[in-house]
């Protein structure tokens, strides 16, 4: 196997835990505070492996293709069924909510159930097209060897944004400075752990991996991106930025895993389709047991994830048979 395909399986598989994360963490599961602690940070990690060049006019246009058609269609199509069916049901329909502000949510992509009640875990496709931008631009116009320093500067004007001034900016652009750190970790590290023996993947791998519990274990306060709750800065960044490293080794280590390598690359489909999945089990559990009050076993929340991601194959297949823009992917000839 060459070296490219190799380093494309364990970035697939990373990715594709990481979106497991996402779904298993919205059944709020008992560690939902450690899978915030690290499956956003991965995903900026793994996006800053792949960037290949400073800012350009090409580039945008390729990144808002595979990053902003998909958000604002699948934007779209949820608020539109949030509009005529999703708000009338559930706990949606006890909360008024307006459905201009939903309307307006689709372009501000930040604020919340108040505007986004169609699906929030969308938020995070306009905000790495902001790092994305961030970045290019930054290697277009700093000197290489003030890189690093911008970024670290960019990440503490992202983090005392959130502490001082506490306003959600659109498309989460105090987020993604922050985010800016393990996206600059993630594009330094590519060949570094590529390049790794199996001996110093390992040593790598247990050391990454107790930082990253350590410092997710004194943090005082859960994190999540999302909302610009960091707690302990240091120790963010370090459980974040290690825990990603750590991650990525273990499936350099581990046999290939093709059910994950699917799911990395699907994860724009899973991402805006997977809380809309757990909406059909729940109205199938009714129409069961004619109860609208569920309460779930910790071993049923992650029988709730898997389901949901079987019942979203055959939408990945449909999506990418007819328009895979909508996963991101380049139009067929």
């Amino acid at each position: 196997m060459s070296s490219s395909n190799q380093r494309l399986y364990w970035v697939d598989q990373a990715r594709g835990w990481s979106i497991f994360l996402v779904v298993y963490g919205h059944n709020f599961p008992v560690i939902e505070p450690y899978i915030y602690s690290v499956h956003v940070p991965l995903f900026f990690f793994i996006s800053g492996m792949f960037h290949k060049a400073p800012l350009s006019k090409v580039s945008v246009i390729h990144r808002a293709k595979t990053l902003l058609i998909p958000y604002f269609s699948w934007a779209s199509m949820l608020f539109l069924f949030w509009l005529f069916v999703g708000r009338n049901f559930g706990k949606s329909s006890t909360l008024d909510l307006s459905p201009l502000d939903n309307f307006l949510g689709i372009f501000y992509a930040q604020g919340g159930q108040q505007y986004m009640d169609w699906g929030i875990p969308l938020w995070f496709l306009p905000c790495i097209f902001m790092v994305f931008v961030f970045y290019g631009w930054l290697w277009r116009v700093i000197p290489t060897r003030y890189m690093d320093s911008a970024v670290l500067v960019s990440g503490i004007l992202g983090m005392l944004w959130a502490k001082f001034v506490n306003i959600s900016l659109p498309w989460s652009i105090d987020v993604a400075l922050v985010a800016l750190i393990f996206y600059r970790l993630g594009h330094l590290l590519k060949w570094p752990l590529e390049g790794l023996s199996i001996k110093n993947t390992l040593a790598i791998f247990t050391l990454m991996l107790g930082i990253h519990l350590i410092a997710f274990y004194l943090n005082p306060e859960k994190i999540d991106m999302y909302r610009s709750i960091y707690g302990n800065p240091l120790l963010f960044l370090l459980s974040g930025a290690a825990g990603s490293m750590a991650y990525l080794l273990l499936f350099k280590l581990l046999p290939r895993l093709s059910v994950l390598s699917y799911l990395g690359q699907h994860s724009i489909v899973i991402l805006a389709t997977h809380l809309r999945a757990l909406t059909l089990i729940k109205l199938l559990l009714f129409l069961a047991l004619s109860s609208t009050v569920f309460v779930f076993s910790e071993w049923e929340k992650l029988g709730l994830s898997l389901i949901q991601l079987a019942l979203i194959v055959p939408i990945i297949w449909m999506v990418n048979k007819t328009f895979p823009l909508l996963d991101g992917k380049p139009k067929r000839n």
